[in-house]
């Protein structure tokens, strides 16, 4: 009987019967679920591939991000789960949204947010929960992570490489590494089953306080990249005979005083971005200071119209992008995003044809 049909409340109430029904449907779930594995194992992988290229192109400073693809073991256990006698799964491959899981961390709250941007220009958003905010809500300190449902557009014609993703949905958690930290930690703590009943209440205090002063470290380090972001650049370090690209030291202190509204890249993206400007023949800031002058850096990030906050190597290349064309598509460096290119520098030129 479809729960559909049921009155308030007793849409998932196993009836006469119905118990010996629903164990019928858990069991052909897990026998589809794990006949599904090696597609879902595919599609997870082709999910962390572009989630990793999207947020490298936006320059999006995270610390990792990983993938994984349910166990059947896990989707089993899923599966049957009960509360208060009552099935919380009518249709378990339906209802359990994460079946493909990824997690990204990052270093800030704000750096959360970013992540969550450019995901939801990336992809179809089929839900958002902000847990740590529906805890602040209610008043709490605990869990906080930022939970997304995510899935490929058909519509937005993706190339064959992404053909896995197409009906496949994606649960992405966004943490702080402090949250992750906190969150790993409880869980572990609880799952093991080593709390006696009598340290319970104790306890349950110690993670709340534990969770409140996270998140005050949570904005002081906040507080700590806005200060050092407010700071004029200072002097520049001799550089290095042995190695002719512009330091990623320099360029970083460079970009945060230029682009001073965005947000800091990954820390190897600098070194990255550092081998373009040398495979352009650029190889100190004055030198870079001359070309970017020549070009009018909010014009252009205006142009690309972003619905999230482009780090500062993504503002760089921009501008890098703008100002060589198609030479810099070119380079060898860019490999491995000459499509992705390709489509930024027509979004650019579309303005200069009237677009």
């Amino acid at each position: 009987m479809s729960p559909t049909t049921e009155g308030p409340g007793d849409a998932s109430r196993p009836r006469s019967g119905e118990g010996a029904g629903h164990e019928d449907v858990v069991r052909r779930a897990i026998r589809t679920y794990a006949a599904r594995q090696p597609e879902l194992r595919e599609a997870t992988q082709a999910y962390l591939a572009m989630v990793t290229a999207v947020l490298d192109d936006a320059g999006i400073n995270y610390l990792s991000i990983t993938g994984r693809t349910k166990s059947v073991v896990s989707f089993a256990a899923k599966a049957a789960h009960q509360a208060h006698g009552v099935p919380v799964y009518a249709d378990p491959l339906a209802e359990i949204t994460d079946q493909i899981g990824l997690r990204v961390i990052t270093y800030l709250r704000d750096d959360v947010q970013a992540v969550a941007d450019v995901l939801t220009d990336q992809f179809r958003v089929l839900g958002d929960r902000d847990l740590g905010q529906e805890t602040a809500d209610e008043g709490r300190w605990g869990y906080a992570s930022r939970h997304l449902l995510v899935t490929l557009d058909p519509a937005s014609s993706p190339p064959p490489e992404l053909d896995r993703l197409v009906g496949h949905r994606a649960s992405v958690q966004l943490r702080t590494v402090l949250q992750h930290a906190w969150a790993e930690f409880e869980h572990d703590i609880r799952y093991k089953g080593t709390i006696p009943p009598e340290h319970a209440s104790d306890l349950d205090r110690r993670f709340t306080l534990a969770a409140g002063l996270l998140e005050l470290a949570d904005r002081e380090f906040s507080a700590i990249r806005d200060r050092v972001h407010a700071k004029p650049v200072g002097p520049r370090s001799a550089p290095d005979p042995r190695d002719p690209r512009i330091s990623p030291q320099e360029l970083t202190a460079y970009l945060t005083g230029k682009y001073a509204e965005a947000s800091w890249s990954r820390t190897d993206h600098y070194a990255w971005i550092a081998g373009l400007l040398l495979e352009l023949g650029i190889t100190s800031l004055d030198e870079l200071d001359v070309l970017l002058d020549s070009v009018d850096g909010d014009e252009v990030h205006e142009r690309m119209g972003y619905s999230y906050p482009a780090g500062a190597v993504r503002r760089l290349d921009d501008a890098l992008l703008a100002v060589f064309g198609r030479r810099y598509v070119g380079l060898t460096a860019n490999a491995h995003r000459r499509d992705r290119l390709t489509a930024r520098l027509e979004r650019l030129t579309s303005f200069d044809a009237g677009g």
